[in-house]
């Protein structure tokens, strides 16, 4: 679980958090986990993660000043590609505000190739699979 506090600037004109944001808050979670627990060096890794898919279901609306807690499991692991499954949760609450996927192919930075996911962050990946 990540807090995330959101900012005047997510809300839009309508008083909540801009959809958007959600997208920010999965990007979030995801690369503060594979840099933190995977060693994921964003500047000068010689592999990175781009995104192939994503998608959000929204079920309640967020607002600022709200810390938005993000959770954050693997539902598919494969050899270049991970599949994510995110909830994003008022602080404290029990039911989600928003439900999604985000799926990450990893390539070499340079060629823009699918490689394998690198053995640090394979483990990492690991420990957050969930059985189906």
């Amino acid at each position: 679980m990540l807090a995330i506090p959101t900012r005047w600037a997510d809300n839009d004109v309508y008083g909540h958090v801009n959809n958007v944001e959600y997208y920010a808050f999965f990007d979030t979670v995801i690369n503060a986990w594979l840099i933190r627990e995977g060693g994921l060096d964003i500047h000068r890794g010689e592999v990175i993660g781009v995104c192939a898919e994503s998608r959000c279901e929204y079920k309640a609306p967020l607002e600022f000043p709200e810390t938005v807690e993000a959770a954050l499991r693997v539902g598919q692991l494969g050899r270049s590609s991970v599949r994510y499954e995110i909830a994003l949760f008022r602080e404290g609450a029990d039911e989600p505000a928003a439900t999604g996927h985000f799926v990450h192919v990893f390539v070499d930075r340079e060629a823009r190739r699918p490689v394998e996911i690198p053995e640090r962050l394979r483990g990492a990946l690991e420990r957050l699979v969930v059985d189906a």
